[in-house]
């Protein structure tokens, strides 16, 4: 990628942090010349990067430091972006391709703000920070020839997935963007439920943590699918079927999930909503 790309990560936030981070971290590797930061504060990772890696940073492009910009990824709040979006408009190329990791903020709100440019929308979630996070995408017909430049950048936080309807980010917020949490309340219900029955505090967390960790990556590497694994561990009259019984019978589990899912498509096409007003 070096020399091909002239970049500008705009924030230096917890999503912008982690996708600089993997950057060089051996993935996707970028010429520190090619990378420019623009936040007025950076901390943490992002500020060890630009000690251990001579990057320059900046607290808002300008018209000279604009001009070579090839992709400007914007990892900054709703608010901030409207607020900056008129001197991004002004000063970015018109060829420049904007990479949004934004919540809730429509293609059409950032075409509306920056003009008629190459954008792509993309939904992280929290594991990108190390790497194994899944990020769902949707360009554009101005950045479809883009696409994989885009993908370079973004796959340091892991699997890279694509939608052709950005309507559908509602329900991939629902489901990836929103569900780590929905994985951290299981394990702490699981602990939660082992130590009721006398497990120690902290064995019951290793073993709720420990279990679930274990099985994704089972299902990560089976060909089999995940309703296929459950019934393998599932023996008749067993213990298992026991506890399922009460997770799936009336209307537990299957279909709190469906009514979970559905408030965080919900609430994100509100949030959008709010965003383009």
């Amino acid at each position: 990628m070096a020399g091909k790309d002239r970049i500008a990560l705009i924030g230096a936030g917890r999503m912008g942090g982690a996708l600089a981070t993997g950057w060089f971290r051996g993935k996707g590797k970028i010429d520190p010349q090619d990378l420019l930061i623009c936040a007025p504060r950076v901390s943490g990772e992002v500020a060890a990067l630009v000690r251990n890696h001579g990057l320059k940073r900046i607290d808002a492009l300008g018209p000279r430091t604009a001009k070579d910009i090839t992709i400007a990824l914007i990892a900054v709040k709703p608010q901030v972006f409207h607020e900056m979006a008129a001197d991004l408009a002004e000063v970015l190329p018109p060829d420049c391709m904007i990479i949004s990791v934004m919540a809730g903020v429509t293609i059409r709100t950032m075409t509306d703000l920056l003009g008629d440019r190459p954008v792509i929308r993309a939904m992280p979630n929290t594991p990108t920070a190390i790497g194994k996070g899944v990020i769902v995408c949707v360009a554009n017909e101005a950045a479809e020839t883009r696409r994989k430049d885009a993908k370079r950048l973004l796959k340091v936080g892991g699997k890279v997935e694509w939608i052709e309807d950005e309507r559908l980010m509602g329900a991939v917020t629902g489901v990836s963007g929103s569900g780590p949490a929905y994985f951290f309340l299981l394990a702490e219900s699981l602990a939660g439920a082992g130590e009721s029955l006398g497990l120690p505090r902290k064995l019951a967390e290793k073993l709720a943590a420990e279990t679930l960790i274990g099985a994704g990556e089972l299902m990560k590497s089976s060909e089999l699918t995940p309703q296929e694994l459950r019934r393998q561990v599932t023996s008749p009259n067993g213990t298992t079927q026991a506890a399922l019984d009460v997770m799936m019978g009336g209307s537990a589990l299957p279909e709190l999930m469906r009514h979970a899912v559905a408030a965080a498509e919900r609430r994100s096409r509100q949030l959008g909503d709010t965003n383009r007003s």
